[in-house]
């Protein structure tokens, strides 16, 4: 399925305070283990889904890389929202992880890992050139690259202005 390509400069526009970013990932640390290291990846399609089809849990996007260490990239609305999803007993994280816990963890078979960044708008930046709908521009609002917006220090805080802008009116 071939994604739009966006001719030209574009950034974000976040249009809140903060952004939470996390990547999470593991590390398939034993090749010859393929079926334990199949069974640590086979969660993160169906936690997926669900955040797919339930908005309110918080993620606003994602993007994910696959290899011997594998990553996903994903955008929150807030920490609260992303330790909510990962302790609720009815979403499909927190079964796995303490199956995982439980047969898996230790054995240096498969090695996980996450980082959570609570990120101010001040503090964001993004360009895209040329390429599809991608990133935080995916995740939030992709928009042209013009007046205001030109250079790396000009959209460094647009985030931040623009949110609070919006509370102002």
């Amino acid at each position: 399925m071939a994604q739009e390509i966006f001719p030209g400069r574009f950034t974000a526009d976040v249009g809140r305070e903060t952004v939470t970013v996390f990547l999470i990932g593991m590390r398939a640390n034993r090749w010859w283990k393929m079926g334990r290291v199949a069974k640590v990846a086979s969660a993160m399609p169906t936690m997926m889904k669900h955040l797919a089809t339930n908005p309110e849990a918080g993620l606003l996007g994602s993007e994910q890389w696959f290899g011997r260490t594998t990553m996903l990239l994903s955008y929150w609305e807030s920490p609260e929202h992303l330790r909510r999803f990962a302790a609720d007993k009815d979403s499909p994280h927190l079964g796995p992880w303490r199956k995982f816990m439980k047969e898996i963890a230790g054995s240096g078979d498969v090695g996980v890992w996450h980082e959570t960044y609570q990120v101010p708008a001040a503090g964001i930046e993004v360009v895209y050139n040329g390429m599809p709908l991608f990133g935080l521009a995916k995740a939030t609002s992709h928009v042209p690259v013009g007046p205001g917006s030109n250079t790396a220090k000009q959209r460094m805080g647009l985030a931040a202005r623009a949110a609070h802008q919006a509370t102002d009116r």
